[in-house]
């Protein structure tokens, strides 16, 4: 059932990963195609909104930033994860891996080094700050239109 906390937690957190994939994208290695990268990213920002934040609306003001952490944190996760295949279906495309264990071990090896460029001051920050404020923002949608 779509609601107005569902809704105000998907675009949040869709704005949250725009910013934040193009600031990897900026601080990723010059000349390289990125694709739809920043595209999958914000579609899975507007999923996780509406699925783990949305639903979770509405229980005080604690539970909201507990809320905007976990959107955050499931958009980071889900973003590492669905890149890291999109990156290893490509090397698998090359007949890079020996075998499909390999290539699925490989998924999480690229998630892990895609994870490493999020480490940096300017993105942590914009992470901490954007599941502070679409947690607060979901709960004011919440509170206000029931």
């Amino acid at each position: 059932m779509p609601t107005a906390p569902k809704l105000v937690s998907g675009l949040c957190l869709l704005i949250v990963a725009f910013l934040v994939s193009s600031m990897v994208i900026e601080n990723g290695d010059e000349g390289k195609n990125y694709g739809m990268f920043t595209y999958v990213n914000m579609a899975l920002g507007v999923i996780c909104g509406w699925w783990i934040m949305g639903k979770r609306a509405g229980r005080g003001w604690t539970a909201a930033i507990n809320n905007g952490l976990t959107g955050m944190a499931a958009l980071v996760f889900w973003g590492l994860f669905v890149q890291g295949v999109n990156e290893m279906l490509r090397l698998a495309m090359r007949h890079r891996y020996d075998g499909p264990f390999e290539a699925l071990i490989s998924i999480f090896k690229i998630g892990v080094e895609y994870g490493q460029q999020l480490v940096v001051p300017e993105i942590l920050w914009t992470l901490i700050i954007g599941a502070l404020i679409t947690g607060l923002v979901t709960e004011e949608a919440a509170r206000r239109w029931r």
